[in-house]
C-alpha cells in the first residue's frame, strides 16, 4: 500500500462512497487512476465488499450489550465456545482475549425479552463458566470498520508490518 491507496481508502471511509469521481474530487488523485487502485484494492482483499451501512438502532436494534465471558480452559475451547457465541442471534462481534475474561462479544438486541433470550442462550452453551454484561447507555463512536481517523502515513506502514 503506497500514500494514494491510503488516501482512497480514508476518502472512500469518509465520503461513505466508492465513486470513483467523488473520491478523485477529495483526493486530487486522477478518476482512472482512482478506479484502478480501487480494483487492485479488492482484489487484495483490503476492500472486501460493497455493502451499504445500516443504522441498526433506526431499524429497530436500540440496545447494544457488551458481554464478558470466561470459560472453561479446554482444547481449542476458544474456535469451539467463540463459534457457539457468534451463532446467538444479535451477537455482531466476538473477541478472543488474553486476561482475567475468555471472550469479549458486542450485540445488537431489540428489547429486554431478546437479551434474556441471549442470555440463556449463553448459559446453555457447554464451557461458558460466566458472563458480565454492560448496557450501552449512548454511543460516543461507532466506527469500527473504517479508515476515517487515520493518518495516511499510519496506513502506508502499518502495509509494511504486514509483508
Amino acid at each position: 500500500m503506497d500514500e494514494r491507496d491510503a488516501q482512497i481508502l480514508i476518502a472512500i471511509s469518509e465520503l461513505e462512497t466508492s465513486s470513483s469521481e467523488r473520491i478523485s474530487e477529495e483526493t486530487d488523485i486522477p478518476t482512472s487512476t482512482v478506479h484502478y487502485r480501487i480494483q487492485k484494492l479488492r482484489e487484495q482483499g483490503i476492500i472486501k465488499n460493497d455493502l451499504y451501512e445500516f443504522d441498526l438502532a433506526a431499524a429497530g436494534l436500540e440496545i447494544t450489550v457488551i458481554s464478558e465471558v470466561i470459560a472453561v480452559y479446554d482444547e481449542e475451547y476458544h474456535n469451539r465456545v467463540g463459534e457457539q457465541i457468534g451463532a446467538v442471534e444479535g451477537v455482531k462481534q466476538v473477541f478472543f482475549t488474553m486476561g482475567d475474561v475468555d471472550f469479549v462479544v458486542i450485540s445488537r438486541l431489540t428489547d429486554r425479552d431478546m437479551v434474556e433470550r441471549m442470555f440463556s442462550q449463553f448459559e446453555a452453551i457447554d464451557g461458558i463458566q460466566r458472563t458480565m454484561s454492560n448496557f450501552v447507555i449512548s454511543t460516543i463512536k461507532d466506527d469500527y470498520d473504517s479508515f476515517a481517523g487515520y493518518e495516511v502515513e499510519t496506513l502506508r506502514d502499518a502495509d509494511d508490518v504486514t509483508e
